[in-house]
């Protein structure tokens, strides 16, 4: 039963979260677009209160809960009456399922090490959510967005080999951190940025060091890989091959990072077990 409650109340924090996502994502651009806009407090992802994406209209805190009044509108402002995007209770709805089953499936002991690297995953799923987000959307990891999150992955090595009194830890995330980032980093000087782009060489970085080592890094690559392929091939061959050369790459490394997480050590495993 304390199980089930759990569960729901990560589900209802995700919705209140993937809420969030949305709002962070649209100001940022909206900051981003231009340099007057950034000066507008409504803007501000501390000051301003949320407000319609047509007419600028602050909503109400009836327009305010995750999914239930987006279907309740049917999916348009209260105030201008123009359609909004299922974008948000969808991103709503993905994030509550991973805030949920990610405690269902998290793969170590909560202990003190555990609740503290399970605080630190909601808080990167945070951070994916919304760099996925907004590559789909605009092809670009905001360093607003990466900067940060790499600084949240220094203290989640440094806090946990702390607590562990284990300082050969933040060595072996360094190298997972280290290798993808220099992986990265050669793939974009060779293409010139094509075949990857500047922020995901960034993100890199940040995603190494969340894994926890360099074996970790390279399965985020290449369930990143695999996951790209599984979705470019079949574009391909309906021949929208131009199309699927302008697929973002940053989905496909923050959803290889988080499988990863969840089961990278499960698949390690298995895999050291075949070859024995």
């Amino acid at each position: 039963m304390i199980e089930l409650m759990i569960v729901a109340f990560l589900f209802l924090l995700g919705l209140v979260f993937g809420s969030f996502v949305n709002a962070l994502v649209w100001r940022l651009h909206e900051q981003a677009s231009s340099k007057k806009k950034r000066a507008d407090k409504r803007l501000s992802i501390v000051e301003g209160r949320s407000m319609c994406p047509h007419c600028k209209h602050e909503l109400a805190a009836q327009d305010l809960v995750p999914v239930f009044s987006w279907l309740w509108l049917r999916g348009r402002c209260r105030y201008c009456h123009k359609p909004i995007s299922a974008q948000y209770p969808i991103v709503e709805t993905i994030t509550a399922l991973v805030f949920s089953l990610s405690y269902v499936t998290w793969p170590y002991e909560l202990d003190a090490v555990g609740i503290i690297g399970f605080a630190f995953f909601l808080v990167f799923a945070v951070f994916f959510m919304a760099l996925a987000l907004y590559d789909l959307r605009w092809f670009l990891l905001p360093d607003k967005l990466v900067r940060p999150l790499t600084g949240l992955a220094v203290l989640q090595v440094l806090v946990i080999a702390f607590v562990n009194s284990d300082p050969v830890y933040v060595l072996h995330a360094a190298f997972g951190g280290v290798l993808i980032f220099g992986l990265f980093w050669a793939l974009f000087q060779l293409s010139k940025g094509r075949w990857i782009g500047g922020g995901d060489v960034k993100l890199a970085l940040a995603l190494g060091l969340i894994v926890g080592g360099p074996i970790e890094a390279l399965l985020v690559v290449f369930l990143a890989s695999l996951l790209g392929s599984l979705m470019s091939i079949p574009l391909m061959l309906q021949g929208k091959q131009g199309f699927a050369q302008h697929i973002p790459f940053g989905p496909y490394l923050l959803t290889a990072a988080l499988l990863v997480v969840l089961f990278g050590q499960r698949v390690i495993d298995w895999y050291q077990g075949i070859l024995i």
